[in-house]
């Protein structure tokens, strides 16, 4: 039998490559806990509109197994990655190691956070949110154990196609400072193309795809209150449900379709490009607009759902157009190698853009950790606070001031980090553990033709090329095809060009280990890379820090819950019309518990269910919290009293079948004597026509 599928598959027997895919939510908590990307302390959550998912990819030959695990999150961190890898050894040994497990992270700035682990990101969502990191752990531990148990014998194909209008740079100015011999490789400022990878199974049917496009899962700006995967997410729900059957609710299909980030640092969604907000201005945030006045960029849609809609489903579409193209065929041998890295430790040499070459006659090396003023600037995505710009190389006593007060840079450190003007020593910053790591993570993966490097962070556009470019030429005779992983297993930031860092834009002053921290990367990623294809085991490097019994929050816990007087949990206060047509938006409104009592993950707080049969009262379910057409809004009446409401919306999609339907609130509230109780509850019925 075995030899029969290896055949169907055209799966060479020498390698018995097995494909296993799983999928699970992975949806942190909807209310009242910041959301992670824009460091905006005002953005907190308020409800739902797309369910967070983790696409797990389980690889296999006779030798070697490989995971990688694409997240609707920010970006992963060493303390998630940590407690998946104790839980996957408990159950299956030392199958699953640091050595070939991938965590990436797609990078959207609508998710909850809390849950990385260093002071610096985790302050803006006030301190460690257990919530986050529990809910991130089981799901992406569920996701694991179903593409674990589903192994299949399978081959892989590459394929690619290009994609336009769908991304731009945010920060072109600096990507000029790159050479122009080297710039002149390239169409365009921003890569365009989409590289995708499928799995094929007996009969060659699609078990899997991994697509990678790099762009910010930023169309959802940060004034949005509702989790959401954004761009990216929403094209992996478009491509699952084309795959799976239109019929099939998100994440409970088969077929396992993640877009997972690349170097897409110094890319963005909004096409429109920049303006002044209230003249129409063009602007880069290298200088003030009006007073009060902020620049950002914003587009192609009327609003941030609609662009958001635009570009997934421009990418959704651009994914399926290469699935149905031939494919390049890269079955072979799996193979994964890793190394922790303390960056500031590092000396190497410098690489050459021009000639594609290390100067080895040279050396630099890296720096503690920083930031620079152009950081507190933020992006034309979303813009900072007080009047920092961007492109900032001088520093101002005041803020220095302040700087010293959390952490004075030494002397060493502002001539390493130059001509970055520091903002935060986040090196230097103990209180009340570690800011920002210092040792990262890096891996590089090959599944026979295909080479994967995974970075622990956000590439630019050209520092994505050049790493590309050299892991290109040094598996020449091995592989044919390089991708990046972004944002992997550690998140340590931006990496800019050494060119782009003299601009001192957002993504530079955000370098954090100097202006060499690309040269780093790029000789350990060449080095990792060799040791794979040559065989070579390598040392595991420093273990990064445990602050797990260090960590703050200042985030309140729920304390209890309450119905109005004369109510019920789940009672419908406002019920929908009678009849709907297609296009209408149906309302209504529950009383309802703290969505924080559960994440519900395989379940929803929302559906919408049709009538299936009036004799036996029989209802199905067509939509949840996690589909595009639904939104499940939760609103807070009194903290004293613990009252809140939930509005559940549905914008009903053309070619609803006409019938009955209704909307169904599902929820948990805690007693104020203790324990969490569930509760349901359901609108009127009302007719779509």
């Amino acid at each position: 039998m075995w030899a029969l599928l290896c055949l169907a598959v055209s799966v060479c027997a020498a390698h018995g490559l097995r494909v296993g895919v799983g999928i699970a939510d992975v949806t942190g908590p909807p209310a009242e806990i910041g959301f992670m990307g824009y460091a905006n302390f005002e953005q907190s959550g308020q409800g739902i509109h797309l369910r967070q998912f983790a696409r797990a990819f389980v690889i296999a030959d006779d030798n070697s197994r490989l995971v990688f695990v694409s997240v609707d999150a920010a970006m992963m961190g060493n303390g998630i990655r940590k407690e998946v890898l104790k839980r996957l050894q408990k159950r299956f040994g030392d199958l699953y190691t640091e050595n070939n497990v991938i965590l990436s992270g797609t990078h959207t700035h609508s998710t909850p956070g809390g849950f990385l682990m260093d002071f610096l990101f985790d302050l803006p969502i006030l301190g460690f949110v257990k919530e986050t990191y529990v809910a991130y752990i089981a799901g992406i531990l569920k996701s694991i154990y179903i593409a674990h148990n589903n192994m299949k014998p399978a081959r892989l194909e590459y394929a690619e196609g290009e994609l336009l209008d769908a991304n731009i740079n945010r920060s072109p100015t600096s990507y000029l400072r790159n050479p122009p011999e080297e710039r002149a490789k390239y169409k365009y400022d921003v890569d365009k193309t989409l590289a995708q990878v499928r799995f094929l199974g007996p009969q060659d049917k699609v078990l899997g795809v991994i697509n990678w496009f790099a762009v910010h899962p930023t169309s959802m700006n940060n004034t949005n209150r509702l989790i959401s995967s954004d761009n990216v997410g929403y094209a992996s729900i478009l491509m699952e449900k084309a795959l799976n059957g239109p019929n099939t609710l998100p994440g409970k299909g088969s077929v396992v379709c993640a877009f997972a980030s690349t170097n897409l640092g110094d890319v963005s969604p909004n096409t429109r490009g920049p303006v002044c907000e209230f003249s129409g201005l063009a602007c880069d945030q290298s200088a003030l607009c009006g007073h009060k006045e902020r620049c950002f960029a914003s587009g192609p849609g009327r609003d941030m759902f609609d662009s958001t809609r635009i570009i997934a489903t421009k990418i959704f579409q651009t994914a399926m157009s290469v699935l149905k193209q031939p494919g390049e065929d890269l079955t072979g041998p799996v193979g994964v190698v890793h190394q922790y890295v303390e960056m500031p430790k590092q000396v190497v040499a410098p690489f050459d853009p021009i000639t594609d070459t290390f100067n080895t006659s040279a050396k630099v090396s890296g720096c503690l950790p920083a930031m620079g003023y152009s950081f507190a600037a933020g992006t034309t995505d979303g813009p900072g606070a007080f009047d920092f710009t961007q492109g900032t190389t001088t520093s101002n006593p005041l803020w220095n001031v302040v700087r010293d007060f959390i952490a004075e840079p030494t002397k060493e450190d502002i001539d390493c980090q130059a001509p970055k003007p520091i903002l935060l020593a986040t090196g230097r910053a103990k209180f009340p553990y570690e800011w920002q790591p210092r040792v990262v993570s890096c891996s590089v993966a090959r599944v026979g033709g295909l080479v994967v490097a995974a970075v622990p962070g956000e590439f630019t556009t050209m520092s994505g090329r050049r790493l590309r470019r050299q892991l290109a030429r040094i598996t020449s005779a091995g592989a044919s095809r390089v991708v990046l992983a972004g944002l992997s297993n550690v998140y340590a930031d931006y990496i800019a060009t050494p060119e782009e860092y003299q601009a001192q834009r957002y993504e530079a002053a955000s370098t954090i280990f100097g202006p060499h921290t690309l040269d780093i990367y790029l000789n350990k990623y060449v080095e990792l890379t060799r040791a794979l294809f040559e065989g070579r085991s390598v040392d595991p490097g420093p273990q990064p820090p445990d602050f797990s019994d260090q960590l703050i929050t200042l985030v309140p816990p729920v304390l209890w819950d309450a119905a109005p007087w004369g109510k019920e949990f789940g009672d419908c206060l406002v019920q929908p019309q009678k009849q709907y047509s297609h296009g209408d938006t149906v309302t209504a409104t529950f009383v309802s518990g703290h969505p924080r009592n559960s994440v519900r993950h395989g379940r929803w707080y929302a559906a919408v269910e049709r009538l299936q049969s009036a004799q036996d009262d029989a209802w199905v379910t067509i939509a949840t919290d996690a589909d595009w057409e639904t939104k499940y809004i939760w609103r807070r009446n009194s903290k004293i009293l613990g009252t809140s409401h939930a509005e559940i919306e549905w914008e009903i999609p053309a070619g609803t079948p006409a019938g009955t339907y209704r909307l169904h609130h599902f929820g948990n509230y805690k007693y104020i004597l203790g324990g969490i109780y569930p509760y349901s509850g359901f609108s009127d019925s009302f007719e779509v026509t």
